[in-house]
């Protein structure tokens, strides 16, 4: 056994919380937990698909509050990158008004 960690792909969708939707501060968060993986990681929503790693992506989806997305990872540590996404969305992007 080599030990590496083989690749997937892992796609599920959340909804926005946040009063305010998903605007600067939130999306900085998100794309500050998307760059700590390894793998691809996208998010979707209606015919938009932006990289999770990009702010100027992030904020091109103007999510409002009760937007539903789906993200959608694939690499080494798919599964861990869209819990820990989903976990973060949950916890309303640890902003608390």
């Amino acid at each position: 056994m080599s030990g590496k960690k083989t690749s997937c792909k892992v796609k599920q969708s959340f909804i926005i919380s946040n009063e305010r939707g998903l605007h600067t501060r939130p999306s900085a968060e998100l794309v500050k937990c998307a760059s700590s993986f390894k793998s691809s990681i996208y998010l979707i929503h209606q015919d938009l698909t932006i990289n999770a790693k990009s702010l100027l992506g992030v904020l091109m989806l103007a999510a409002a509050r009760g937007t539903r997305l789906s993200i959608e990872a694939e690499g080494e540590d798919a599964e861990e990158a869209v819990a820990s996404i989903i976990d973060l969305a949950r916890n309303k992007f640890n902003i608390h008004y």
